[in-house]
């Protein structure tokens, strides 16, 4: 059983026997960078250029060959194809960039669903850690009752000094 190809995705159902089998997203790739070439000012300076040297040689050249005159009918021709070919390939393009926008923001969903989850984590994490530390004893607590301790066996000790009859040395 043949296999199928590596960029040919399994998910997507085939239509049938064609004569000519295109990969719609290396079709995609192509019209993508076409698309983006037609919005530069590279695309536009050069079809400036080459639609001026057109009328220019359309009008010098009017008794010794002349392909398209005065109404330039060729050039409208051209520039109806161009239009009839840019327009699909910039939606082609938009479309594309619409799916990439849609799988970034299923990412960034997930991540702030993610991140969310962890600082809701540690929100509880912190609050059991302030329970726990309420719960124990401080260090000036603990100074608090040494204190009182000392206190309380150095009364016991003055008590006990006079019934003993010994004097306490300090």
């Amino acid at each position: 059983m043949p296999e199928a190809p590596a960029n040919r995705r399994l998910d997507v159902p085939r239509l049938g026997r064609r004569w000519l089998d295109v990969d719609p997203d290396s079709f995609a790739r192509i019209s993508e960078r076409v698309a983006r070439f037609l919005g530069t000012g590279r695309y536009l300076a050069i079809q400036t250029v080459l639609v001026i040297v057109w009328i220019a040689l359309n009008l010098v050249l009017v008794g010794v060959y002349q392909w398209d005159p005065y109404p330039f009918i060729l050039l409208n021709l051209a520039f109806s194809t161009q239009a009839a070919y840019a327009a699909p390939l910039i939606l082609l393009a938009q479309n594309r960039q619409d799916d990439r926008d849609r799988v970034s923001l299923d990412e960034d969903r997930s991540r702030a669903e993610r991140t969310k989850a962890d600082t809701e984590y540690l929100a509880r994490e912190l609050a059991a850690l302030r329970i726990a530390v309420g719960e124990v004893a401080t260090r000036d607590y603990l100074r608090g009752e040494l204190d009182r301790i000392t206190e309380r066996l150095d009364e016991l000790a003055a008590v006990r000094a006079p019934a003993d009859g010994r004097r306490r040395r300090t």
